[in-house]
């Protein structure tokens, strides 16, 4: 059965709202773990809009699963990632002006960059994925220049409800994760996945992990992280019929 990394960073949105210290995503990711929750995922973000730099030190020390720290390719955050050691680093394009992440790296154009960055952290004993649009070219990119792994973006799949679309979506998705496996890479996917498509995803025996925040964030506020989480893991394991 594919993994669950719940994203804790919504949490930290919340508490930014009013820079205050409640509510916590180091609690809320324990809550999460008690619940099922296979690993934790946060996004230190350049901008510090959500996840704190304290965030990701405390987490380190308190998360018993795997933490996979999202980031942008800077010298910043390397420095970061290094000092903390996460179990896994997932490499995000990163402007300032998006709401949410949007699209995957062009791992092609800057390929040459990536990979020595890659491998500093490689050096360091930790796992890297990229962050890409569905595509088998950015999918070959990552294997080319050597990382372990990739998260495929479900965000043109999750954003569109026309049947037609949504279908060859899924269909990119597919397709890319058969490759990912084919090369020998670890398979997540991520962005937009909620309770309502995420079935059809979780079909694909080629995805090793869901990374999901948003929508188990926002369905906790009415029946609790816990219940958020449970609800979505087994949504998981009836889309694998596993």
């Amino acid at each position: 059965m594919a993994k669950l990394s719940v994203n804790v960073d919504h949490v930290a949105t919340v508490r930014q709202a009013r820079l205050s210290t409640e509510p916590d995503p180091v609690v809320a990711a324990a809550r999460a773990e008690l619940s099922g929750a296979d690993g934790i995922t946060v996004h230190l973000r350049e901008d510090r809009r959500h996840i704190q730099d304290r965030d990701v030190y405390v987490l380190r020390k308190t998360v018993k699963t795997e933490l996979n720290l999202e980031m942008a390719a800077t010298k910043e955050m390397l420095d970061v990632t290094l000092e903390v050691k996460p179990d896994m680093v997932t490499i995000v394009p990163e402007k300032r002006q998006e709401l949410t992440t949007e699209g995957g790296l062009d791992v092609k154009t800057h390929a040459e960059g990536l990979k020595k960055f890659i491998s500093h952290i490689k050096d360091a004993g930790i796992r890297v994925n990229l962050f890409i649009d569905p595509s088998p070219e950015a999918v070959k990119a990552c294997h080319r220049i050597g990382s372990d792994g990739i998260e495929i973006h479900t965000g043109a799949y999750a954003g569109t409800r026309e049947g037609q679309v949504r279908a060859a979506e899924l269909k990119r998705i597919y397709d890319t994760a058969v490759l990912s496996k084919r090369l020998g890479m670890r398979t997540h996917a991520g962005h937009g996945l909620d309770y309502y498509n995420i079935l059809p995803v979780a079909s694909i025996r080629e995805i090793d992990e869901f990374a999901i925040g948003y929508s188990i964030i926002s369905r906790a506020v009415y029946v609790g992280i816990e219940e958020a989480v449970r609800e979505m893991k087994r949504l998981i394991t009836e889309g694998s019929g596993r």
